[in-house]
């Protein structure tokens, strides 16, 4: 039996759990996104259906417990036992059809939220029209702040994220330098932020707000400071925003991207009137800088400029510059060495 002292100290603790939690914000379970709310469905109903096998187990166990104490002589005692068909279908039955039900469930949801497939639909009851355009942004993680590139309104923002209500998303999503996680929780799940490739999701903010994003994926010193607003806007707000940026003096180009690609901590919001159109591409292929060959060239075998006099270290490498042919066995060509050597 627990004492009445246990559970008078009990009673007041189990009351400031429940009001220190009373603060949090579930945004995960109660999302502004039509992504983020499938997300948080599955969730819950894959919690439901744990629960169907954990809460019999733990409540089993405690009546064994106390039917089978020691001082319970009523109990029988059959030391001899050591099978029952109907306990064991039972004990494997059950948790059987739970794993098929949530293996359907993963099967199903994996592919319906698929970050790399666009939206159908607004919300759960409206359908997306086919004449909607999406928004493209390009989303690049840096140390240690985020920038947005608008690229189809030529503005640039650094640390602040915003998108008209109702209007599909298109992010892509790259890297610096080291690994990140573009996660915004009211938008939609967490998507990795890599260099040398870039990353696809798609989400739809349903309300309007201000909401939190950050970096999901721990990148260093700066990391606890990753931090950046998303906002959800009508139309008409959205476009005054974009008239804040484009009122802007500051322009992105590829000198300016090098200077605030170096670490830094606690950046504040920072607007850019003119992007280099080709700067995203430039930062996947790693090669803002011009003097560098751009990944892309290097594996199409191609040139885009000249390249300074080669060394015997240069060369070992850059062995894609040329071509390089596979045969069927996956071994390489055999002129691939005398080609690589032709300067």
């Amino acid at each position: 039996m627990v004492s009445s002292r246990a559970i008078g100290f009990l009673r007041p603790l189990s009351l400031f759990c429940a009001a220190m939690l009373a603060g949090c914000d579930m945004v995960v379970l109660r999302p502004s996104g039509y992504v983020a709310a499938q997300q948080g469905q599955l969730v819950v109903l894959s919690t439901l259906l744990m629960l169907l096998i954990i809460v019999p187990v733990i409540v089993l166990t405690l009546v064994f417990a106390w039917r089978y104490r020691e001082s319970n002589t009523n109990a029988p005692y059959t030391p001899d036992w050591d099978h029952s068909v109907q306990l064991e279908l039972l004990i494997w039955a059950a948790p059987l059809l739970i794993i098929i039900a949530l293996g359907a469930l993963t099967w199903i949801g994996t592919h319906t939220l698929d970050p790399y497939r666009p939206l159908t639909r607004i919300d759960s009851s409206r359908p997306l029209s086919f004449e909607a355009e999406p928004l493209n942004i390009e989303v690049v993680a840096l140390d240690w702040k985020w920038l947005f590139i608008y690229p189809d309104h030529g503005i640039a923002v650094v640390n602040e994220l915003a998108a008209p209500v109702d209007i599909p998303i298109h992010f892509k999503i790259t890297a610096s330098s080291v690994m990140n996680s573009f996660f915004i929780p009211a938008l939609a799940g967490q998507i990795y932020a890599m260099p040398s490739m870039a990353t696809t999701l798609h989400a739809v903010i349903n309300r309007p707000g201000e909401f939190e994003g950050f970096s999901a994926n721990y990148s260093g010193a700066g990391f606890s400071d990753m931090r950046f607003k998303f906002l959800g806007v009508s139309a008409g707000e959205f476009d005054r925003w974009l008239q804040k940026a484009k009122a802007s003096r500051d322009e992105l180009t590829h000198d300016a991207y090098l200077q605030l690609e170096k670490p830094s901590e606690r950046e504040p919001v920072r607007r850019y009137a003119v992007v280099a159109t080709d700067l995203f591409d430039s930062i996947v292929n790693r090669c803002v800088d011009r003097k560098k060959l751009c990944m892309r060239h290097m594996k199409m075998g191609g040139h885009r400029e000249p390249r300074p006099p080669a060394t015997r270290e240069s060369i070992a490498l850059n062995l894609g510059l040329d071509e390089f042919v596979c045969r069927a066995d996956n071994s390489a060509a055999g002129a691939l060495l005398p080609s690589v050597y032709r300067d």
